[in-house]
């Protein structure tokens, strides 16, 4: 496998894991333990590129692998062709319930196979040139006429925006406006119209009186805005979106009229979905089994609990990956042990000296390592992925493929030092039992 990656990827990877970070591309390469979602996953992806819809909560303690999951996810999305958007749900920051602020982070982490967050003006730049082309392949206009091409290219414009246009006007307004100030060279007002549509507040006056729209983006409008920033997604050569609310749980620790309004917006737009409102959108909500369970969470609202109800009574060997919550198992020892020997393999194809990386920390050294430091963690498989990945590339690999006399079976003791760990990290290796880290 690792003969296929290239070295942009695998440096990527690495570099990531050294930090003790989830990589933000290249998962595939690490992915263990998610064979069973992949064929589902995979429809639903092309569900959502051929203008349908798809939604699943996705439900694992801490350390199983949502976010994992959801990038994961994230990297096939953009292999065909969509555009994706992860956003972690904060009490201050990102509450839910503000529909419009979480639009805004929408927009500031939206992404494409070709364009990082913020892939906004990007992809808005791209529909008008995709617009300009289908009205000059019709053969009527004149390529040296600019304002008749103008003039066809708006009334494109608002035939594309018609469905959008009829619940929220300001967004196509604001889309003329725009063009009409790029057309003039004027960059400022061209800004401040696109800061406008991804939900930006604090927009000059003069720039959304020139595009005829008023005031800031509100929690109504927000769901408008959507519909319409995927219909420039479709018409621009990206044929839907997946979003990721990751985090949902916080929900748990806001005020209980807070709380209420924040699963009220998720219903709503679960109601929507279900309407054919979005076509083309893929929605992933991940929160803990807490969240989707307790009476502060999912079962507050009962119309949403009824929704979203699954039923996990039988054995997870037979959870079906089509089911609108998805059970994550978590890591056992076998699958965190096969995470170190992929992660072994791909840094073997960069390495200065593969053959001794491969036989100093070979399949029954990185077995010993997990066995290790898991029970530094209390035998907390789940918590131990981050850690572990670290200290193997960061402690081992490295030293193995640097320094000809480190073996790490003599030289290497693990050692946990607190600075190091999360919080969940350190109370698990807190809580745990004295144990023996020296690895024979």
């Amino acid at each position: 496998m690792t003969t296929t990656v290239s070295e942009a990827r695998r440096r990527d990877v690495i570099d990531a894991l050294r930090r003790g970070t989830v990589p933000q591309a290249g998962l595939d390469l690490l992915a263990v333990g998610l064979d069973r979602f992949s064929n589902a996953m995979g429809e639903d992806l092309e569900k959502a590129a051929h203008g349908g819809a798809a939604f699943h909560a996705v439900r694992g303690e801490y350390g199983s692998g949502k976010t994992f999951f959801a990038r994961w996810l994230a990297e096939r999305a953009k292999r065909r062709g969509m555009a994706t958007s992860e956003i972690q749900i904060s009490e201050t920051e990102t509450p839910l319930h503000r529909l419009e602020t979480v639009y805004r982070r929408l927009t500031e982490r939206l992404a494409t196979a070709t364009h990082q967050p913020s892939a906004l003006r990007p992809v808005v730049d791209t529909w008008f040139y995709t617009l300009e082309e289908q009205v000059l392949d019709g053969g009527d206009i004149d390529p040296e006429d600019d304002s008749a091409l103008a003039v066809a290219v708006e009334a494109l414009l608002e035939q594309r925006l018609a469905d959008v246009a009829r619940t929220t006007p300001a967004f196509a307004a604001a889309l003329r406006g725009y063009r009409r100030a790029v057309g003039a060279g004027d960059t400022a007002t061209a800004e401040a119209l696109i800061a406008w549509l991804g939900g930006e507040k604090s927009v000059a006056a003069s720039a959304r009186r020139a595009a005829g729209v008023r005031g800031d983006l509100d929690h109504f409008a927000a769901l408008g805005f959507l519909q319409g920033l995927l219909t420039v997604l479709r018409d621009c050569g990206h044929p839907g979106l997946l979003l990721v609310l990751d985090e949902t749980e916080t929900l748990q620790r806001v005020r209980g009229d807070v709380r209420e309004k924040g699963l009220n917006a998720v219903r709503q737009l679960l109601d929507e979905i279900d309407a054919g409102r979005f076509p083309g959108l893929f929605l992933v909500l991940t929160g803990t089994p807490a969240f989707f369970d307790g009476r502060q969470g999912v079962q507050r609202l009962p119309p949403l609990a009824q929704r979203l109800a699954t039923d996990f009574t039988t054995d997870a060997r037979f959870d079906s990956p089509r089911a609108v919550q998805l059970r994550l198992p978590g890591f056992d020892l076998e699958l965190l042990a096969d995470l170190g020997r992929k992660v072994r393999d791909l840094y073997v194809g960069s390495a200065h000296n593969p053959e001794r990386v491969k036989r100093l920390v070979d399949d029954a050294y990185v077995d010993t390592l997990a066995h290790a430091l898991t029970g530094e963690l209390g035998g907390r498989v789940g918590v131990a992925p981050r850690i572990f990945l670290r200290k193997l590339v960061a402690d081992i690999l490295d030293r193995v493929d640097e320094f000809d006399e480190f073996d790490p079976r003599r030289h290497y003791e693990l050692t946990l030092a607190s600075g190091e760990l999360t919080d969940v990290e350190r109370n698990a290796a807190t809580s745990a039992d004295d144990v023996d880290l020296d690895l024979p």
